[in-house]
Order: C-alpha cells, then structure tokens, then sequence
C-alpha cells in the first residue's frame, strides 16, 4: 500500500502503526518520528500540498485532517482518483474512534486497537484522578500578539477538561479567538498555559505576561506546556491524556489543593 499524509500526527501515527515503509509522500511540517520520517518525501506544506506531485506519486490513500488540510485540496484529489480518508477529532472519543478508522483503513485494525483502548483506558484515569480535587480555570494561549486562545470546542480542550480544567474562554464563539492581555488579567485563570505550538513560546514570555498583567497572577502559574503532547491527535494522545492531568496537578499543588 502506497499512502501519503497531509498532517503531521496522522504521518506519526502511520508508523505507530508499523506501516511506515506505506509512506510515499508527507508535509514538511510532518517531523515525527524523527529520522524515520526524514526519508519519507515533502510534497508541500498542510496548506498548500503540491497536488501535482502527489498524483505522480499514485498513493493507494491519503490521509487528510479537515482543520489542518483545505477541502479544495481533498477535492481535488479525489477529483484526480484518488482514496481519500478525512477525519477531525475534537473529543478524546473521537480520537479514539478515528484511530480504529486508520488502521482499518491501513490494514493495521488490531494495532490501531492497541493505541485506541489505551487512550479510553488513560483518559478515565486521569479523569477519576481530577476527580479528587477542584477544578481549575486555565486559559490556554496558542499565539503572541495578537494574542490568540482556544474554546471548548478545541481538542485541547479536551484533553484539559478530561484532567478536570475549566476554559475561561471556552464560551467565546471563535474555536481560536483572539483576546486582550486586560481580557486574560479580567478572566483571572488559576494558571495561564502557553503552547510551544503554533507560537513558540518560551520562558522569556512568562516574564512578559506577568510583567503586563501587573504582577496578579504569580509567574508560578504561567507555565509553558508542550503544544504537540495537547493537540496532536492519534498515537501520541495517550501521552498527552496524562500529560494534561500531570499539568493540572502541578497547579493544583501550587494551590494547595489536594491530589490523591
């Protein structure tokens, strides 16, 4: 089987499978597994896949991500004969359910299993675990001026909510809205998460934030979280399933806030 992936987790979870070998074509933005995945060739960009080439490529599917990918592209390629699989998680049960559709697909049901019943069997232990303990409000910034979040209708949301956390911006009614350092210092999370994905963020904008805000929220509670562990979805879900309880905990510790 020839296949060709357009989004960065869907081409890790091809080799989580143990069909990296079906890999003919990935985005350049598709980095893991690491050296592995380096052989494989680029056709483009998620946005601006080089439809020509994969043609030429004669993948037997392709494996697209409606948020990631544009439909004008999956168009296209089906335009041209080509099997498309299309999927777009936003819940740790869809997560799970796409992952069995892959591996269905790729012919790998059994091990597509595998990763599906680990991300159920983590995602209700972290969830019994956040039940020991309060909720705790964060908000989540994925973008530096302008300054841009997530809703609750994100998978990182999901994944957060899932560890007992409680979007302060989860009712605005953009899936990524842009907000105000006032708005952020007005919301009062318990903890402000910044991404190391799609925008860098580093430790020097913990000191920026807290400088902004005015010293209301201790720098303690301004954490830079792993952006691929919160919104990749596939293999790598169950380690961030429980990579978001170990998140909360930590706050929740800060607080003084019981974890069992």
């Amino acid at each position: 089987m020839r296949v060709v992936s357009l989004c960065p987790s869907l081409s890790e979870l091809v080799f989580d499978l143990g069909v990296g070998d079906s890999l003919v074509g990935r985005t350049k933005f598709c980095v893991h597994p690491a050296g592995l995945v380096d052989a494989v060739e680029k056709v483009g960009g998620t946005k601006n896949p080089k439809i020509a080439r994969i043609v030429e490529l004669a993948p037997d599917l392709v494996l697209l991500n409606e948020e990631e990918n544009r439909l004008e592209d999956a168009e296209a390629l089906r335009a041209s004969g080509i099997a498309c699989h299309t999927s777009m998680p936003r819940t740790i049960p869809e997560t799970a359910a796409m992952v069995r559709s892959i591996g269905a697909a790729l012919g790998k049901p059994n091990e597509a299993s595998v990763i599906a019943n680990e991300i159920e069997t983590r995602a209700a232990d972290v969830a019994t675990q956040a039940a020991s303990r309060e909720p705790l409000r964060y908000a989540y910034l994925i973008w530096r001026e302008p300054w841009m979040t997530v809703n609750n209708d994100t998978f990182v949301h999901a994944l957060l909510a899932n560890a007992g956390g409680v979007n302060v911006f989860g009712e605005m009614s953009e899936r990524y809205p842009t907000i105000t350092l006032e708005q952020l210092r007005a919301a009062a999370p318990d903890v402000v998460l910044l991404s190391t994905e799609p925008f860098p963020f580093a430790e020097r904008h913990i000191a920026e934030i807290a400088a902004r805000i005015g010293g209301e929220l201790p720098r303690e509670r301004i954490m830079i979280v792993d952006g691929e562990l919160l919104s990749w979805h596939g293999s790598r879900t169950p380690r961030g399933i429980v990579y978001a309880g170990e998140t909360l905990d930590a706050v929740a510790n800060f607080k003084g806030v019981r974890v069992d």
